[in-house]
């Protein structure tokens, strides 16, 4: 495995997925199971690291984290989504436990059924937790289901250690677990390198900051739905900052004007986003 400098190209938003069943409620989906994967620096397999470049021996690729019905919005809090508009999203909202009053900016018209709301900035359905059955069950346990996924994501066993320490601006990195005691900065172009089987699992201990202008991009058929990022601080998204991957965050995420993410936003608080566009993955 090697990772280099390099500079990744600009990703864009891209696929689309309502993600609901039938009865308007969204349909949970596991993530796919991988290929290679990253041995290296501090996992005893001889693996070397100088901070931009790390090699070390072959294994399998982790498995991807389950969200379980998680996996059905796109964006997924407890204690609020907000946004500036115009912003687009691509997939269902969902908040729980608090009420459709914390989401705001989104101009939100109740359905005939009180099941669901829907916005004009949202290609998809907007579920609270005060609205008609069954969305609060529903959302009790896609929010549990979140919480499991977080847990999962923490505890796998990392291949990478400390990679950069805390700054992997410029690299190409392949498939694997990373951690990191710190946080984790992102300030130049990142590539993710791999197919569409191989999953990536970042560890962060504090907080995720992706600078402003700056792309986290996909390349070799990977897909966003195997990227997760578990942050047990808050993840800051800067302007018009583009991201690939599921974020797992302990406390808020925030897309500052203009960002994008290929991916879901998970949070254990709030979610803010400022003329953003969010696109859920497909299945």
């Amino acid at each position: 495995m090697t990772f280099t400098l390099t500079s990744a190209s600009i990703g864009g938003a891209s696929g689309c997925s309502d993600d609901t069943t039938a009865d308007g409620q969204p349909a949970g989906q596991v993530g796919a199971d991988g290929g290679a994967t990253a041995d290296g620096a501090h996992t005893g397999d001889g693996g070397t690291s100088d901070g931009w470049r790390t090699e070390g021996g072959s294994g399998s690729s982790p498995a991807a984290v389950s969200l379980g019905q998680a996996n059905g919005y796109a964006i997924l809090a407890k204690t609020g989504i907000a946004t500036v508009p115009t912003s687009a999203i691509t997939g269902n909202l969902g908040l729980s436990p608090a009420a459709a009053t914390y989401v705001t900016g989104f101009s939100l018209t109740a359905d005939s059924s009180n099941v669901f709301s829907t916005s004009p900035q949202v290609v998809g359905k907007v579920f609270a937790s005060n609205y008609a059955p069954p969305s609060p069950s529903n959302l009790t346990t896609a929010i549990g289901d979140m919480l499991i996924a977080f847990t999962d994501a923490a505890g796998r066993a990392a291949d990478v250690t400390e990679l950069g320490a805390g700054n992997i601006g410029g690299m190409t990195l392949t498939a694997g677990v990373y951690k990191w005691g710190t946080g984790l900065l992102v300030p130049t172009n990142v590539s993710l390198a791999g197919n569409a089987t191989d999953v990536w699992i970042f560890q962060i201990a504090q907080n995720l900051t992706v600078s402003s202008g700056t792309t986290v991009s996909l390349t070799g058929g990977a897909l966003p739905k195997n990227v997760f990022w578990q942050i047990s601080g808050a993840a800051d998204i800067g302007t018009t900052a583009h991201l690939e991957g599921v974020l797992l965050s302990q406390t808020a995420i925030t897309l500052r004007t203009g960002a994008s993410v290929n991916g879901r936003l998970l949070a254990q608080t709030a979610v803010s986003i400022d003329g953003s566009v969010v696109v859920a993955p497909a299945p």
